[in-house]
This record gives C-alpha cells, sequence and structure tokens, in this order.
C-alpha cells in the first residue's frame, strides 16, 4: 500500500527545507563578513584597536565601552565564535551542527508536544 500523496508531499517538503538549510549553513556561511556588526562598532566608538600579530594579543586604547567587556561563559566551548575548536575554515561544518541540532530538539519537542488523535473504539471529545 502507498503512502497518501499529502503525506508524500508533507516529507518532500521536508526533506527539501532540511537541504536547503545545510546547503545555507554548510556552504554560504563562508560568505559572511568577519568584520564587526553595528553592536561591536558601537561599543568600539572612542578606542583604538592596538595588538600584535604575531602573539595574536589585541588592546584598545581610549575610553570605550568594550573596555568593560568579558568573555562569555561559553567562550571556551567547542562551538564558540561559530568554529568548531575555534578553528579557522570550520564555520560551515558549525552551522551543519547547528542545523542538525536544531532539528534534533525542535522535532522532538514537536514529537512529545504533537497532539494525539483519537482511534476508531475510543471515545473523544464529544462522548
Amino acid at each position: 500500500m502507498t503512502a497518501p500523496a499529502s503525506g508524500r508531499r508533507t516529507t518532500g517538503f521536508f526533506v527539501g527545507f532540511l537541504l536547503v538549510a545545510l546547503v545555507i549553513a554548510g556552504g554560504l556561511s563562508y560568505l559572511a563578513s568577519s568584520a564587526p556588526d553595528g553592536l561591536d562598532s558601537v561599543t568600539l566608538q572612542g578606542c583604538e584597536v592596538t595588538g600584535s600579530e604575531v602573539t595574536g594579543t589585541e588592546e584598545l586604547t581610549g575610553t570605550c565601552i568594550a573596555q568593560n567587556a568579558r568573555d562569555s561563559a561559553t567562550a571556551g566551548s567547542p562551538l564558540a565564535d561559530y568554529a568548531v575548536g575555534g578553528g579557522d575554515g570550520t564555520v560551515g561544518f558549525a552551522g551543519i551542527i547547528g542545523v542538525a541540532v536544531t532539528v534534533v530538539v525542535a522535532g522532538g519537542l514537536f514529537w512529545l508536544l504533537r497532539r494525539r488523535g483519537t482511534t476508531a473504539g475510543t471515545a473523544g471529545p464529544d462522548s
């Protein structure tokens, strides 16, 4: 017996959606800008960033909000800074991991919270 057309259409939609999400996360993430976003730019106003490329350290001179910034509690996590293990060139893989985790968590929640239909022979809400 074959699955109803609506079931195949729904499955096809979700498979297509997942593939598009994986392509965007895994491929297009390499095209994202590494320049600071608006919030970073605003917090750096009034300061000059100086540092050494050899040691990889940066210092802020002047007065700006960014001087009070601290690393987040998750700064040492495996996917910090949108990279796997902090490695350069791993943003696509980190994006794919993020999509996979989101699909698993959302799918699990939908499965747990789904509305269960009534079956023949069981009392429905109108009985």
